[in-house]
């Protein structure tokens, strides 16, 4: 078998299961077979086929960062001097190798890369700096922007059709 298999069409009780998993990715087969309205077979085949097919990718726990110590969000605007795929892959390397560094998005636009970094406060986001952050090869400009609060985490299902209530 060589990967996910293409998709079939997602319909109405296939939305249902991933909004219900996306609001809590740790109910159990029976639990989301009942909140969606289907016996636990179905629910549980149809659960595996949107796994295997690569529309739910995995499940995780979403930390509390400031329990853990790097209270402070900043979102960085990464400029890089060239564009090569040595550079390319260099940075992205050292991006999944700094442990501060929560999510990155190459760009269209004016910058290449936008970082989500958790610190703790601001001596620590420059120590993140001075320390990570400017060791990195191919970085031409950072420009940092410290979040004040955060309105919405987690992405949630679907903006493909609208949920029934």
């Amino acid at each position: 078998m060589s990967g996910p298999s293409a998709p079939r069409q997602i319909d109405a009780t296939d939305l249902r299961i991933l909004r219900e998993l996306s609001r809590d990715g740790r109910l159990s087969n029976s639990q989301l077979a009942e909140r969606v309205g289907l016996s636990p077979s179905p629910c549980w085949q149809r659960t595996r086929r949107l796994e295997a097919e690569g529309v739910i990718r995995g499940y995780a726990a979403i930390l509390d960062q400031s329990r853990l110590g790097a209270a402070e969000t900043v979102i960085i605007e990464i400029t890089l001097e060239r564009h090569d795929e040595k550079v390319l892959e260099q940075f992205g390397r050292a991006m999944a190798a700094i442990p501060e560094v929560q999510e990155v998005h190459m760009t269209t636009g004016e910058y290449d890369y936008l970082l989500k970094v958790a610190v703790s406060g601001t001596r620590g986001y420059e120590e993140f700096l001075r320390r990570k952050l400017y060791r990195v090869p191919g970085i031409r400009n950072a420009r940092s922007i410290f979040t004040l609060r955060c309105l919405k985490e987690r992405g949630t299902v679907l903006a493909l059709q609208p949920e029934a209530e």
